[in-house]
């Protein structure tokens, strides 16, 4: 006869497998979240849950698995390093606006159903499915948290690509639009578009850009900086780009240092390269509020982050390869960039003079008279 268990208690289960269970420090018995293919599984489990028990390092998970979701999405922003406060503003709009369902709910409680149930309910409610994509990713790596801390033994979120969607073609503007839209654009806010469009920057490195990062005499502007503006709080901050890729040195296309370099005489600030009426750094939404009103004149229909996508198709088509690309953009892409970006080194300077050969009949030379013309006048902000 096997000797009596002195801790614990298993039994087989109609479909075969084992189950383990136990009494805890307050005399309620907890049931192991898995079943066990075997008896000596089943076990190991209570031989491992009772050394825990006597050195203390036992806890209750069934705690952890009464958190409601709502809970866990703020721990997972409040506490992951990898999480900005823009990304984190983004999610909290997402579970206001997509995740009502599911928040209040213990973690314990979502099982792969509920998932499924609310993903349909998005669809039939002509939910935007970015959205609803977005916060499918969001809360699945939320829960992933909850596995690995075994708050839920798995991650109810397994709906086949329902975290992915393919992004709708983003619009560029031709050599000639982007001629255009400097033109219409505040004189002081047209090296913003300059520096999205031809030498691929993003709106708040546009903004962080200084006086000492654009090197006229060589040809370059130095990105290293990045200014964020949250858009549901009053809060703007300068931070270093999310990948080392990010901080990165453009070779400028010759046909628009002029322009940069009136803009630097007339419109630049004693620290940052573009500024605003009150000699502060330009915030991005004045920049922005100030091409929405240049498209309009022109007749385009794209965001101003859209140029930088057209500075992506235009060196591209004056002969980028995919390397030439995420350097000159500052992408980062794990083992394609590293093995790759050591490609582009010396290739950048081909490659801007090759956008001003593209670009060489659309003259801009009106947009930046001599010093000593007074400059032009439009709309202030």
């Amino acid at each position: 006869m096997p000797p009596r268990r002195k801790f614990g208690y298993v039994r087989r289960l109609p479909s075969g497998r084992w189950q383990a269970s136990f009494l805890g420090p307050e005399g309620e018995r907890h049931t192991a979240e898995v079943t066990f293919p075997n008896e000596a599984d089943a076990e190991r489990y209570l031989a491992l849950t009772a050394r825990q028990l006597r050195s203390g390092e036992w806890s209750d998970l069934r705690q952890l698995g009464r958190r409601t979701l709502r809970e866990c999405c703020e721990a997972y922003l409040d506490e992951n390093p990898r999480v900005g406060r823009r990304w984190a503003e983004t999610c909290r709009r997402k579970m206001r606006l997509h995740l009502g369902d599911l928040l209040d709910l213990p973690i314990a409680q979502i099982h792969a159903p509920t998932v499924r149930a609310w993903h349909a309910k998005q669809r039939r409610l002509g939910k935007s499915p970015s959205g609803t994509a977005q916060s499918y990713r969001f809360i699945r790596s939320v829960l992933n948290v909850a596995v690995l801390d075994e708050a839920i033994p798995k991650n109810p979120c397994a709906i086949p690509g329902a975290g992915i969607l393919k992004a709708a073609e983003r619009p560029t503007a031709t050599p000639e639009q982007v001629a255009q839209l400097i033109e219409a654009i505040t004189p002081r806010y047209r090296a913003a578009v300059v520096l999205a469009a031809w030498c691929g920057l993003r709106r708040g490195e546009v903004c962080a850009l200084r006086v000492t990062d654009v090197n006229l005499d060589e040809g370059t502007v130095r990105v290293h900086k990045n200014w964020v503006e949250l858009l549901q709080a009053p809060v703007r901050f300068e931070k270093d780009p999310k990948t080392d890729a990010g901080k990165r040195t453009v070779n400028i296309p010759p046909h628009v240092i002029p322009l940069l370099e009136y803009h630097l005489r007339t419109y630049a600030g004693p620290e940052f390269f573009n500024v605003g009426l009150d000699g502060h750094r330009a915030r991005g939404d004045t920049i922005y509020q100030a091409f929405v009103r240049a498209r309009q004149e022109v007749g385009v229909d794209m965001t101003f982050h859209d140029l930088r996508h057209t500075g992506q198709t235009m060196a591209a088509a004056a002969g980028a390869n995919l390397a030439d690309l995420m350097r000159r953009l500052g992408h980062s892409s794990s083992v394609a960039a590293l093995r790759y970006l050591h490609a582009v080194e010396g290739r950048d300077k081909e490659i801007a003079q090759n956008l001003s050969r593209m670009a060489q009949t659309q003259s801009l030379t009106h947009l930046y008279p001599p010093p000593s013309t007074r400059p032009p006048s439009g709309p202030s902000i």
